[in-house]
């Protein structure tokens, strides 16, 4: 069997100098490695260093004319198996989603036919940033496999995602792809092109929250519920599926962030209140979560301990803020507010009393008496002023998918957009 053919496309930013590594990985592992340098990648590693480990000439100069009668750009970029943008920059991912091709590396990979591996890396903000978000919903539609960054300490002090993965995980990705290559979707006659048709929320802006909070006692204790986030998440990854720009409020859960999804964490009822206001203008909200009603009055700042006595010490509770009432009659509430109600009894009943209640367009209900939170499937009524839509048990995000369904055609009603 010959050996894995690899393009290497390297960018600029400090994290530049970890591609030296991974081309080290990937002979070791007796693959082929062409790298193609950019001029910012140029700035943090030399071509003779890339040159000397991959035992390949690099290449930086779309109008070199050696080059070209060497090895064309066009042949460059279809005679690997895999091409690999790693660091993928917010710059380059943008130029790929857009199609720009101004230089070697945005042209090979507007011109090539493999698959194509990304790995990002950039300042937090950058890859929070809803353009980027944007960018990143895009390339996975058209079929570019694109790596999470890594959490962690930034070169320039700031915490949180965006740095670069290690060598090793790039490497194990690159397997995986090279194993199960991604597929290519044609540039001719297909219908994710058409968002119109095809991506009905396109042009829409969804706010989801999901999972639980966590209200603090004290450092070690808190109040909670048994919500897993598993709806709400589905949820998240439909909208952006169907073409919407979503941003995600999310308690504390151990699920990973759905693709093109603009995630935020939060622990407590207030928290999560405060980043569903900052989220605000949106199309639709849909408030998954399961806040927790009230909060310890007064947060113990050590941990709370026995005293041999044998009585239980008082806990005072004070009540946490109604997101979903609060979001009904604030000045910027959305054309379309929907509610859930996770019940044990007298499901439907609670949920139309809640309507009337929170003042919300829908109320999405579920009886989890029998199926506690956390399991795979729903059995779920939409309960509005119209009446109740029942529907049968389904996957968790099959849910999702038909939810999506019927905000489209509902946010259509409401409040149309002029497409093209």
């Amino acid at each position: 069997m010959a050996a894995p053919r690899i393009l290497l496309i390297v960018g600029g930013g400090i994290a530049a100098y970890k591609s030296i590594e991974l081309v080290r990985l990937l002979r070791k592992a007796g693959m082929t490695v062409r790298c193609v340098l950019t001029r910012a990648g140029e700035q943090f590693v030399t071509p003779l260093t890339l040159a000397a480990l991959s035992e390949n000439k690099v290449h930086t100069n779309l109008f070199d004319l050696k080059d070209e009668v060497e090895m064309g750009h066009i042949e460059l970029s279809r005679e690997a198996d895999l091409v690999v943008v790693a660091p993928a920059t917010a710059d380059l991912l943008a130029k790929m989603a857009a199609g720009i091709a101004d230089d070697m590396a945005t042209t090979l990979l507007l011109a090539t036919d493999k698959p194509v591996l990304a790995a990002p890396a950039m300042n937090v903000r950058m890859w929070l940033h809803a353009a980027t978000r944007r960018n990143v919903a895009t390339l996975r539609g058209d079929g570019v496999s694109v790596m999470e960054p890594d959490e962690g300490e930034m070169a320039c002090g700031e915490y949180g995602p965006g740095r670069l993965p290690e060598p090793a995980a790039i490497k194990e990705a690159i397997d995986k792809a090279l194993a199960n290559p991604p597929a290519i979707v044609p540039l001719a006659g297909q219908p994710d092109f058409a968002p119109a048709n095809h991506r009905p929320l396109f042009g829409r802006r969804i706010l989801v929250t999901a999972g639980p909070t966590h209200e603090p006692i004290d450092p070690v204790r808190y109040i909670a519920n048994r919500s897993s986030g598993k709806q709400g998440f589905a949820i998240a990854a439909a909208a952006a599926e169907a073409g919407a720009e979503v941003l995600l409020v999310a308690g504390p859960v151990p699920l990973p962030t759905p693709p093109g999804v603009i995630r935020v964490d939060v622990e407590t009822a207030v928290e999560m209140a405060a980043e569903v206001a900052g989220g605000l203008p949106v199309d639709a909200a849909i408030m998954v979560a399961a806040v927790a009603d009230w909060r310890a009055a007064d947060t113990a700042p050590r941990k709370i301990k026995k005293d041999g006595s044998g009585r239980v010490p008082p806990l005072a509770l004070a009540e946490n803020p109604d997101i979903l009432a609060g979001l009904a009659k604030s000045p910027e509430r959305p054309p379309l507010l929907i509610g859930f109600a996770a019940e044990t009894n007298d499901v439907i009943a609670h949920a139309e009393a809640k309507l009337a209640r929170k003042g919300c367009d829908w109320i999405v209900a579920n009886d989890v008496s029998a199926d506690p939170m956390g399991g795979e499937s729903n059995r779920v009524h939409i309960v509005s002023k119209d009446g109740v839509d029942s529907w049968d048990r389904l996957p968790k995000q099959a849910v999702a998918r038909k939810l999506m369904e019927k905000i489209a055609d509902e946010l259509e009603k409401r409040t149309p957009l002029e497409r093209d």
